[in-house]
């Protein structure tokens, strides 16, 4: 059996470090996934290959944002569950997490499949591209459900207090996805497709062994029959916490899909710039992404343990770590930024590397803004507030919306540039205004 760690007790900060460190691997690796699309594909398919892939991956991040999204929120509940010490709940909310995801997939499937094409046209991807766009994007939406399977598992784990196993199987299959997309996509000529195949063949293979080692090894785990019955209650809970997140990653990632339809009309060189430089930028907002989902799960089992003392000094610590990466990432994206342009983008163009630098140094520079967004939303979804991170994700869209049909048509790619550095600053201030009261409420 493998031990389970609660986040109830020790040293808050030393707790959230070292409970990050293997999901900030696993981001990593996570992120290799999609970085290893681009690199191979730009390297061997070309250009017109890569801008068919990039044009398409922010409808992807959509999708696999929110099946993350909801699957955490389910596991909030579980997480609570945990710190509460209530284990015959924590199995009756897994139970009900595999049945509400499941369905919620099937739902997300069938209708992106039923309304490809228009999505496609919405997104404005070049004709010359579009075809190759569609084989992509196809089959990633099929695989929508090893995706639900592997952060379900993820997060579930994650929430008892094991961020380890999910990492381990992650790396390998992350190295298995190396390996597959150089098999389908030079060994049997399939394009940007075998790019899409050896992606979700890879997760499926973190899935399988993320299951088997639940079997073996975490008893707390094991669901019965009659942990699926139907409990209203529960259900609403856990739907309504795991919406919640979805929805706030949902709104994120529309309001990105929306700047890249608007991008999609500037042309070739705008689109493989904007694809490398966003492939930069997950990269180096991944330690705030780690942050926010430790938080999140560290604010769940201390909610459910009643520690609110222990929620303040977390919430205090992550946002001085947050802080210290920020010059960190300032410092590395105003001096090695066009070579990290030019090698994920597989090109010398200097078009290409002079704008992806560009979006690269100005964002970056607010990066400690977004650090804190993504701390304090996870924070409050993890003590059960969940209305103020999801308005906060409304400004975001809103302000997305903003610049991509008004600033972008005025000043094109500068238009794009600026647009989430001026959005992080509004959709902060709620944020920081709820948390401040809230936890002095509860002092």
């Amino acid at each position: 059996m493998m031990k389970t760690k609660t986040l109830t007790e020790g040293t808050p900060w030393k707790q959230i470090l070292l409970f990050s460190i293997p999901i900030f691997w696993g981001n990593v690796f996570q992120l290799l996934y999609s970085l290893v699309d681009t690199k191979i594909v730009g390297s061997t398919l070309g250009t017109e290959a890569l801008a068919a892939v990039g044009s398409v991956s922010t409808l992807h991040t959509l999708m696999t944002g929110f099946l993350n999204g909801l699957t955490l929120g389910f596991s909030l509940i579980t997480a609570m569950c945990f710190g509460a010490k209530n284990r015959k709940r924590l199995k009756k909310t897994f139970a009900a997490a595999i049945s509400l995801g499941v369905l919620t997939t099937l739902a997300l499937v069938l209708m992106l499949m039923i309304f490809l094409h228009p999505v496609l046209n919405l997104l404005h991807v070049p004709q010359a591209q579009f075809e190759m766009a569609y084989a992509y994007i196809s089959v990633l939406i099929v695989g929508l459900f090893a995706t639900l399977f592997y952060n379900l598992c993820a997060n579930t784990l994650r929430a008892i207090g094991d961020a380890l196993t999910p990492l381990i199987f992650l790396i390998v299959a992350t190295v298995s996805n190396i390996g597959l997309d150089y098999l389908f996509i030079l060994g049997f000529q399939m394009g940007v497709q075998g790019a899409a195949y050896a992606t979700v063949l890879a997760q499926l293979l973190s899935v399988v062994l993320c299951l088997i080692r639940i079997f073996r090894k975490f008893p707390i785990l094991h669901i019965q029959k009659e942990d699926f019955r139907f409990d209203r209650e529960l259900m609403a809970e856990m739907y309504k916490s795991g919406l919640s997140m979805g929805l706030m990653s949902c709104l994120v990632g529309i309001g990105t899909i929306l700047l890249q339809s608007a991008i999609n009309t500037l042309g070739t060189t705008v689109i493989v710039a904007h694809t490398a430089a966003r492939k930069v930028f997950e990269l180096v907002s991944l330690p705030n992404s780690v942050l926010g989902s430790a938080m999140a799960t560290y604010c769940g089992q201390n909610y459910g343990a009643r520690r609110f003392d222990r929620i303040r000094q977390g919430i205090r610590a992550s946002l001085i770590i947050a802080a210290v990466w920020a010059v960190v990432v300032f410092l590395i994206c105003h001096t090695i930024e066009g070579k990290l342009i030019q090698f994920v983008a597989s090109t010398t163009n200097p078009d290409v590397i002079y704008w992806g630098s560009t979006y690269l140094k100005v964002d970056m520079s607010f990066i400690v803004i977004c650090g804190v967004i993504v701390i304090l939303r996870n924070s409050m979804q993890g003590f059960g507030d969940r209305v103020i991170p999801v308005f906060s994700s409304c400004i975001e869209l809103a302000g997305k919306i903003i610049f991509a049909f008004v600033f972008a048509p005025m000043f094109a790619y500068w238009g794009i540039i600026w647009a989430e550095p001026m959005v992080w600053i509004a959709m902060v201030i709620p944020l920081i205004v709820k948390v401040v009261h809230v936890l002095k409420k509860e002092a």
